[in-house]
């Protein structure tokens, strides 16, 4: 089995209610990095993908899970 990522919430879409929101994680371990929860894109959009590996998927997020990044740098 697999050894989950160490995750920590961050904060999800501005205008999300309840459950089932897009969110943005942060990843703690070394090298670090983010995970992003959103959607499931459609197989039109997804075939719109440059070079994607067996293991990559793909997700939409409204831009306002994201553009609060770059109030961190």
């Amino acid at each position: 089995m697999e050894r989950p990522l160490d995750l920590e919430y961050m904060w999800k879409d501005e205008g999300s209610g309840g459950g089932g929101c897009p969110a943005l994680y942060t990843v703690r371990q070394v090298p670090g990095g983010y995970v992003v929860q959103g959607k499931k894109i459609n197989e039109a959009t997804r075939a719109l993908l440059r070079q994607l590996a067996d293991d990559e998927d793909a997700v939409y997020v409204p831009a306002n899970v994201l553009d609060r990044l770059k109030d961190l740098a």
